[in-house]
């Protein structure tokens, strides 16, 4: 992990900083990339499970103070070392002029079976189905509400852009690096999928022929989303249980990210008290 090098003061030698020094953690403070609370690089080191982690080479495993976090990279099994860095260094490594002030290198855990992702029936499970999203704000949007609101799991289709896209992580607050998901291949049907894992499909959309708010308590749900302007694909549409959020007349159109957390804060009321191995336990749990 690399953090912006400070200003030098008195008797201090940058040069050796901006050499790529290993150097103490300092707290980034509003340099850090901050969503919420958490600075986005730290959203994997607080979750011992979360599926993809930082690069965590040979280090000696005492804990060590991040972004005035004591303790921040306790849970990784070898603490990442963390470097300060000139801005010309930080702009080099990432290939542009970097103004974020946090740059941290990652291993991409292995794709895992979408089946894999969902607990069986009976279990209770909220899965999320993103179909067609090619708009990184949308999918990291998406991927927060999803961590958010407790889902299980999230699934793209193979035309879905990366979740793990540097603009996607950034979007989700870091929730991309911690939130289950999984990539179906090209020409999945959804519907199958949903039978094959006991879920009830939900398909949103501003023509659906339910309404969010009289939808019962589902225990085991997929929500599909499609992409803004063209929605959902026509062939499933006319096959899927179609809901709709209600809108002020003579408008018909919500973000995608927002009209997704609308949805999953409905669907989710079954399913918040649940504690998720990815999120920890529940409020008060």
């Amino acid at each position: 992990m690399l953090l912006p090098q400070r200003q030098p003061r008195p008797r201090e030698r940058p040069g050796r900083a901006a050499g790529g020094r290993r150097a103490p953690a300092r707290p980034a403070g509003r340099r850090g990339m901050n969503r919420g609370g958490a600075p986005v690089p730290t959203a994997a080191l607080d979750r011992p499970s979360a599926p993809h982690r930082p690069s965590a080479p040979h280090h000696p495993s005492a804990p060590v103070e991040a972004f005035g976090q004591p303790g921040a990279v306790e849970p990784v099994r070898a603490p990442p070392p963390v470097y300060l860095a000139a801005k010309a260094v930080m702009s080099a490594v990432a290939g542009f002029p970097i103004h974020r002030g946090v740059l941290a290198v990652g291993i991409r855990g292995s794709a895992p079976d979408p089946v894999a992702l969902v607990a069986p029936a009976p279990a209770p499970a909220l899965v999320l189905g993103l179909a067609g999203l090619t708009n990184h704000d949308n999918v990291g949007g998406l991927l927060r509400n999803a961590a958010a609101f407790g889902a299980d799991a999230v699934l793209l289709d193979a035309e879905t852009c990366d979740p793990l896209y540097r603009k996607a992580i950034r979007v989700s607050a870091g929730a991309a690096l911690i939130t289950p998901f999984a990539r179906l291949p090209r020409g999945a049907d959804w519907l199958g999928l949903a039978d094959a894992l006991g879920l009830v499909p939900l398909a949103l959309s501003p023509g659906g022929s339910e309404t969010l708010a009289d939808l019962p308590a589902l225990p085991r749900v997929l929500l599909l989303l499609g992409t803004e302007g063209p929605g959902l694909p026509g062939g499933l549409m006319a096959r899927a249980r179609t809901v709709r959020i209600p809108m002020a007349a003579g408008f018909d159109s919500l973000n995608v990210a927002t009209a997704g957390a609308i949805a999953l804060h409905h669907l989710a009321r079954p399913h918040l008290h649940r504690a998720r191995p990815h999120l920890g336990p529940p409020p008060g749990g």
